[in-house]
Formats: structure tokens, sequence, C-alpha cells
């Protein structure tokens, strides 16, 4: 992992010893008060790197730097200014226009939960920060820790006097759509998408299945709409109307499963149970694949409200099918 470069302000023994010594050499019988070193919190670890200018920044324009500076506890995932950067690019904006976001606030405070975490105490599954809106971490088979499947934890256990500091390589954002929202979505993107998966669950009477809330947790193996042709050539077929809607059902049923799975998450060899009763997939990591499918490496960790999507390059079929 990379190394912030975070200078910490020290107050050299020097001081105390000097102290010490016009003590002894005052004229009465005075003594000078101990010297107490400054407090660092947060806000002065961030101000003071060459790291964080953004997140200072940002910190600054939402009004949470006193917030930050209160005696917490607080844990602060802490988005270096590449970070900040490579967020910007990826979503086609500017750092103005991100200051400008009504929503900063809540953004930043997704970054925040109450109490001192230090690294031995991070593990992998649901975190509340101070937002209330869960994030997820999870642990890559090297040991690295990811939050919501995109963003790694790159430093960890800066110690401030009122909290810790873990930093990101990317700045993290709660999802506002579910699973079925999202393939929705993407079929009206300028180069659709998902097309025949909607299609299918519509057919199927599935699309409530994966309609649900961050009280549930889904991972969707999502068909593009390549492997739907493909499956539509194997069968003869023009399209999931000339499915029968029973091996319709079950084969939808065998692309989800009840967990929420990042690619992080999956281990090589591993079976993954699916909604499909009795029919498990199959991990092969070092093919990047569920059972034959392939999985599409720029398409994982689609996060949702409800669970996780990952794309894959064929439909999956349950053996009995």
């Amino acid at each position: 992992m990379k190394n912030s470069k975070i200078f910490f302000l020290k107050i050299p023994a020097l001081l105390g010893m000097l102290g010490l010594g016009f003590g002894f050499t005052s004229c009465n019988d005075d003594t000078d008060p101990p010297l107490v070193p400054e407090e660092e919190t947060i806000v002065d670890i961030a101000s003071n790197s060459p790291d964080f200018t953004t997140l200072t920044a940002a910190v600054n324009q939402a009004g949470l730097t006193e917030a930050l500076s209160q005696p917490g506890p607080l844990t602060v995932f802490a988005p270096t200014d590449g970070a900040f950067a490579d967020f910007l690019t990826a979503n086609n904006l500017t750092a103005d226009e991100l200051l400008a976001n009504p929503d900063l606030a809540s953004i930043l405070s997704y970054h925040v939960i109450g109490g001192a975490v230090t690294a031995d105490q991070v593990s992998p599954g649901a975190v509340t920060p101070i937002n209330d809106i869960p994030f997820y971490v999870s642990e890559d088979p090297d040991g690295n820790l990811w939050i919501n499947g995109n963003t790694q934890i790159i430093d960890t256990d800066i110690i401030a006097d009122n909290g810790v500091i873990h930093v990101l390589d990317f700045v993290i954002t709660a999802p506002t759509q579910n699973i079925a929202e999202i393939a929705i979505e993407s079929t009206e993107a300028a180069e659709p998408e998902f097309t025949q998966l909607v299609a299918a669950l519509l057919r199927a009477d599935l699309a409530g299945s994966v309609s649900g809330d961050m009280m549930d947790n889904l991972t969707v193996f999502a068909p593009t709409d390549a492997a739907f042709e493909n499956l539509y050539a194997t069968l003869g077929v023009s399209g999931v109307d000339e499915i029968p809607l029973e091996t319709l059902t079950d084969v939808l049923l065998y692309h989800v499963v009840p967990i929420r799975a990042f690619s992080q998450d999956l281990r090589d060899g591993a079976s993954l149970p699916t909604l499909l009763e009795g029919q498990e997939l199959s991990v092969d990591l070092a093919n990047l694949q569920i059972n034959e499918s392939g999985l599409i490496a720029d398409a994982l960790n689609i996060h949702a409200t409800n669970g996780v999507i990952h794309a894959i390059d064929q439909v999956l079929l349950p053996p009995s099918e």
C-alpha cells in the first residue's frame, strides 16, 4: 500500500529540559508549569499534510471543521488528493462543482464513524458511519481491505488526539438506486445494456425480487445483452418470450446469490448459494469465472442499495436445464 506523507508536529524534549532548568535557577519559589504538548486533531493533521488539501477544503466548505475538531473520538476514512482527482474524473466533475454540491456534507459524513477504530479492529462487513447509511468492508485474498468494492484502504492508523485516520485511494459514495433501478437505467443509456435481462425479469415477474432496500443483501451476476443473444442462437429462439416461463424463471433465480458479495469477497473454489433452491455457483478466480461464464473486469462491483451487480459474458444455466 502507498504511504501517505503525513507530517506531525512534535515539541522537542529539549524544551522540557530547559523548563526544568529554569525552575532550579528561579529567584523565587515559584516553579514554571510543565509544558503540555499541543493537541493535534484530525483536522490539524489533514490541514498540515500535502496529501489532504482537497479534503481539507471540502471539510471547510461543508462546515464540518468544528465537528471534526471535537474530542470525539472519531474515525475518518480520508481520500487523498489523488483519490479526489480520480473521483472527479470518473464522474466528469470539477473541484468547484464538487465543493458546490449541496450534498457535500453528507458525502463527507459517509467517511466518518463514531469511535476510534484502529486497523486491527476493521473487519469485513457492514459499517454504519455518522450519516447512518452503511458502507461495506471487504478483504481480498491478499489481505487488502476495500470499501464498497471500488476503494482501497492504502494507509492506516494515523493517530490524532481525537481519533484515527485511515487513508483511501478513492472517494466512497452511498448507492441511491436498487438493482432493478440500475438495470433499467442501463437500458436507457447512450450505449444500452441489460435490455434483455430486464425483459426477462419482467416476463418472469421477478423484478420485484431485486427491487429491495438496504435491508436486503443480494448479488446478481448479470448477463450482458450479447450473452442473451448467444443463448437465443443456441436455443434457436428470437427472444425471452419464446423461452418456457418455468425455465426462464429458474435461469434467472440461478443468477442471484442471497449475500452481498463484492469481487474482493470471492474466493477461488468457493460455492455460492443461489435463489434457485438446491443450486450453487462455483467460483474460479484464476480464470475470473463464475461456472463457465466470464466475469467482465470493468463491470464488477456495481453497488446498489440492496446489493451488488457483476456483469458476466454468458447466461448461467442450471444443471437441470
